[in-house]
């Protein structure tokens, strides 16, 4: 029986390069968001390893996808969490709206599932506090730091590539 070889080829240091992005990232948006904003940070964490990617070019792709479609699913959301009563189908009819507006009126495919995702926490927030006020501000403090999330791993991946530039070539994680 042979023992598996740990290769360290160039390639394989886009995955070092991914950890030490996620884990310089992750520090600071714990500090920020536990300490300085007083927060669960689970949302804005989910956020910035999405965001995170040692190719500065597809870190920003990433980033503007997911801004544009948190941004879909919050204004939806918002809609249909300040029109007509408190019911539960307000949640599955928020997923389908956003998905609709994300896949044929706006037409930003790369994370598109983080239109229906937002649209959900805005209204479930609103239906569980049985509160609109409430659910906006829990729906918009979600929001909150899904784009912090996402600034910190896009900037942490901006940061990174100055400090260790990826040689031509080298493809993402």
């Amino acid at each position: 029986m042979t023992k598996p070889r740990i290769h360290l080829a160039s390639h394989d240091l886009l995955g070092v390069r991914f950890a030490l992005n996620v884990l310089i990232a992750s520090a600071i948006l714990w500090y920020l968001l536990r300490h300085v904003a007083d927060t669960n940070p689970i949302w804005g964490i989910a956020s910035m390893v999405a965001s995170s990617e040692p190719q500065v070019k597809e870190a920003h792709r990433m980033f503007v996808s997911r801004l544009t479609n948190v941004s879909i699913g919050c204004v939806v959301g918002l809609v249909l969490l300040v029109t007509g009563g408190a019911t539960e189908w307000k949640v599955p009819l928020a997923l389908a709206l956003a998905v609709l507006v994300s896949s044929y009126l706006i037409h930003v495919q790369t994370m598109w599932r983080q239109a229906p995702i937002t649209a959900a926490l805005v209204v479930s927030s609103g239906l569980l506090h049985e509160s609109k006020v409430t659910g906006i501000e829990g729906g918009l403090h979600k929001v909150a730091e899904v784009v912090v999330g996402s600034l910190i791993g896009v900037g942490v991946s901006w940061l990174m590539s100055k400090v260790w530039p990826l040689r031509e070539g080298d493809s993402t994680v």
